[in-house]
């Protein structure tokens, strides 16, 4: 074709040769190309960037449209914003998290790439271990939830996941309420993840009512300052822990 193997476009298409006809349909699509260019050359023009974006390329770059045309989309998880809210603490929803996903090693877990693992709870002993089991049909498990948010859900108390992931997806639920359940929920998931693996490494776990204060204490700790950094409607939200456990 003429075109030296380290050319630019620029030398590419500003290079003066007859249009040839080649064998090769491919090379002949190139000459094509390369003519079009040419003729819609505009010499007396200065040469602009312009940045790809949603409704087509604009003179001016875009960090939030680049990204979202280079991301994949999937479709939000019904749940995403029951995990990932405001004022969580980091270590309690990243369990949390990988618990939504299933992706704790439990050992229903263990067992499907390590076979013969002995897969009972080492919480309760009495069933296998999964994440439903654990989080909160063990009965180590129900207690500690039981202790925190019966007195809030009254009637609507459940220890069965599926229906707790319905709960702390409520948004008609008034504000207070849903904070305290969606923060306790996440203190105890974290904490019987870390009871769990202490035995697993054969270390002592706490005794359930030592738990049951030690987490119920964390919770309160986080509605204290709730009072002062949680905005509108928030600043009696630790009354309402007290008032609800009475």
């Amino acid at each position: 074709m003429g075109i030296r193997r380290g050319a630019t476009v620029e030398e590419a298409v500003m290079n003066v040769r007859r249009r040839r006809r080649h064998r090769a349909d491919i090379l002949n699509e190139i000459e094509a190309d390369i003519t079009e260019l040419k003729e819609n050359l505009c010499p007396s023009t200065e040469d602009r960037s312009m940045w790809r974006r949603g409704s087509g390329y604009k003179t001016s770059f875009s960090t939030n449209e680049t990204w979202r045309i280079l991301r994949v989309n999937y479709t939000q998880c019904s749940w995403s914003r029951s995990v990932w809210f405001p004022q969580a603490t980091p270590k309690f929803l990243f369990i949390v998290w990988l618990a939504m996903l299933n992706r704790l090693s439990t050992m229903d877990r263990i067992s499907s790439w390590s076979r013969g693992v002995d897969e009972t709870c080492v919480l309760c002993k009495c069933a296998p271990e999964t994440k439903n089991h654990l989080f909160f049909g063990c009965s180590f498990s129900s207690q500690l939830w039981e202790y925190l948010v019966k007195g809030i859900l009254g009637s609507a108390y459940t220890n069965d996941w599926n229906a707790v992931v319905l709960l702390i997806t409520d948004q008609s639920m008034e504000r207070k309420k849903l904070f305290c359940i969606r923060y306790a929920f996440q203190a105890a998931v974290h904490a019987l993840w870390r009871e769990r693996n202490k035995i697993k490494h054969d270390d002592k776990p706490l005794p359930l009512p030592v738990l049951q204060k030690l987490v119920e204490k964390g919770v309160r700790n986080k509605l204290s300052l709730m009072r002062i950094k949680g905005g509108k409607g928030m600043q009696r939200v630790l009354q309402y822990w007290f008032g609800a456990r009475l």
